[in-house]
């Protein structure tokens, strides 16, 4: 199937039977790259429209071509659960003034709603991070339509920390090290023994 053409799919959903489907490549990976897969899509089977949402894509990890493709119909009256993408905006005072690291946490969210009202993404302004320390939450978001965020309101979506200072490298001494240490301060302290003192040459030059 894939040799002509074809992406095996499986179509599942409430109150349906499964059904094994064949999706042209071609269309579907131009669907896939224009949707994201966050997007209802509608797909014709035997003439009929059917309102779906991407699920899930099989892709092989060494080629990256797409293996299969999971498909959930959904109901336009029923809200549905899915993710989308978090689109960050704007910069961060903290970032661009104070030298901090903007961390982001999340790229993608999750949301109910209806599917007809199912944002393309959600939309984070870096802006308001002004402090080193300082982060955004999923409660400090703001919704732009009719749909809700399920997830945890403290969850932290993006943040600024400081700037790590990089430790000064410790040196280890081995033991030969130590004991190479040891025997050249006893031989310098050797030397200096042997070598008489300046009142002591005096005195044997005095003598000669």
């Amino acid at each position: 199937m894939r040799k002509k053409g074809f992406i095996p799919a499986e179509l599942y959903g409430h109150g349906i039977e499964n059904i094994h489907l064949s999706i042209p490549a071609g269309a579907f990976s131009a669907t896939y790259k224009e949707t994201g897969g966050h997007a209802i899509v509608n797909i014709i089977i035997d003439g009929d429209s059917r309102p779906v949402l991407i699920s899930n894509i099989h892709i092989d990890s060494l080629t990256d071509e797409i293996l299969s493709v999971d498909l959930h119909q959904v109901r336009m009256d029923e809200k549905v659960v899915t993710h989308v993408p978090i689109d960050f905006v704007g910069e961060s005072p903290a970032e661009r003034d104070l030298d901090g690291v903007l961390i982001k946490v999340m790229d993608e969210i999750e949301v109910e709603a209806l599917p007809a009202n199912i944002p393309q993404n959600i939309q984070v302004d870096l802006s308001k991070l002004t402090e080193l320390g300082q982060s955004l939450y999923v409660k400090d978001l703001e919704l732009g339509g009719a749909y809700s965020i399920t997830a945890d309101p403290d969850t932290v979506v993006a943040s600024v920390s400081e700037q790590r200072v990089e430790a000064e490298p410790v040196v280890e001494l081995t033991p030969e090290d130590v004991v190479v240490e040891g025997e050249e301060k006893r031989a310098k302290e050797g030397e200096e023994e042997e070598q008489p003192s300046g009142d002591e040459q005096g005195k044997k030059d005095s003598e000669a």
